[in-house]
């Protein structure tokens, strides 16, 4: 008995941060852009939705930049369709265009797609934490 409490223990402790794994609330790094700078994008509660702000940038060697985009949401609305996959729409700064689109959260790692018409584009971020 006592060691079928003791799973049970385990068991519940495990499940929350199995959620948490594939939720996409937290610190994600971006990919480059075309000048090499990546993002910071905080991602959270908004409402019954999840949004995301880039909240720092650097460049190439790891320096903090000073972007016009640093302050900016760039995540709008996602809802969880299912357990680690969301809809929304994300914000594309160079084109200062917002596109519907698909982010699958696995871990660390967030894949977020999607479509302007007949062109789309795909991005694969990092969990900073």
């Amino acid at each position: 008995m006592r060691h079928i409490l003791g799973i049970a223990i385990v068991v519940a402790l495990a499940l929350p941060l199995a959620a948490q794994a594939n939720s996409a609330k937290g610190l994600w790094q971006t990919e480059p852009d075309g000048k090499g700078q990546i993002g910071i994008v905080s991602v959270t509660p908004c409402g019954a939705a999840l949004c995301g702000t880039i909240t720092k940038a650097f460049d190439a060697q790891s320096n903090e930049v000073v972007t016009p985009n640093v302050g900016r949401q760039i995540l709008f609305d996602l809802v969880e369709t299912k357990t680690g996959t969301y809809e929304g729409s994300v914000l594309i700064p160079k084109y200062n265009r917002k596109v519907n689109s698909t982010i699958v959260v696995s871990g660390s790692s967030m894949k977020l797609s999607g479509c302007a018409g007949a062109v789309c584009g795909k991005q694969s971020w990092t969990r900073v934490k």
